[in-house]
């Protein structure tokens, strides 16, 4: 029992608290800072949030977008040091933890349905 207070104790001196809350559906961009060489930039991604793994330090999305026809998934740590930006773009609203079925899907039929706040 006292490991586990010992690694959370370590751990959450590393935790981003600055991060807008994500669900499954939300359209995200994040800024991801690229190494190229002798210089850094920050590369831009927007997507679909399909899958969210929840694990404290080593919490995951992975986000998909369709770029050229082409269906492209990249799963992204969120407490990572190189994550320089995230924001939401779009909420939707969804019945499903996982959106996996989208893989299989193409065209108007990957749309969801905007979640309306109040």
């Amino acid at each position: 029992m006292k490991m586990r207070h010992l690694i959370e104790a370590i751990e959450s001196k590393f935790v981003r608290r600055d991060l807008p809350p994500i669900d499954i559906g939300d359209t995200i961009k994040i800024g991801m800072l690229i190494q190229e060489g002798n210089k850094q930039r920050v590369q831009p991604y927007e997507g679909t949030v399909i899958a969210k793994h929840r694990a404290g330090l080593g919490t995951t999305v992975t986000v998909r977008r369709v770029f050229q026809g082409v269906g492209v998934e990249r799963v992204f740590a969120v407490h990572s040091p190189s994550i320089q930006s995230v924001a939401v773009m779009r909420r939707a609203k969804v019945r499903r933890a996982k959106l996996y079925y989208l893989r299989a899907r193409i065209g108007k039929g990957t749309r969801l349905a905007p979640r309306l706040t109040p």
